[in-house]
């Protein structure tokens, strides 16, 4: 399906000087674009992993939980 898009001035030409610098369309710029922000807002219908293929850490864990884990030294 094709169709228009406008864009300000300012952003066409920026677009206009990616494309360039990268040997791109400024059509497959803006295609990449668009999969890429309906892949972070996409509503997943299923879950990632089973429930089988997780395990109990005995309640919440904080960021600094996370942040101590990863610095433990091994």
């Amino acid at each position: 399906m094709a169709w228009t898009m406008r864009f300000p001035s300012d952003e066409e030409a920026a677009l206009e000087a990616q494309a360039e610098s990268e040997g791109r369309s400024k059509h497959e710029i803006t295609r990449d674009a668009v999969r890429e922000y309906l892949m972070r807002h996409r509503r997943w219908e299923e879950p990632l992993v089973d429930d089988e293929d997780t395990f109990d850490l005995g309640g919440p864990i904080s960021k600094d939980d996370i942040h101590d884990a990863m610095n433990r030294l091994a």
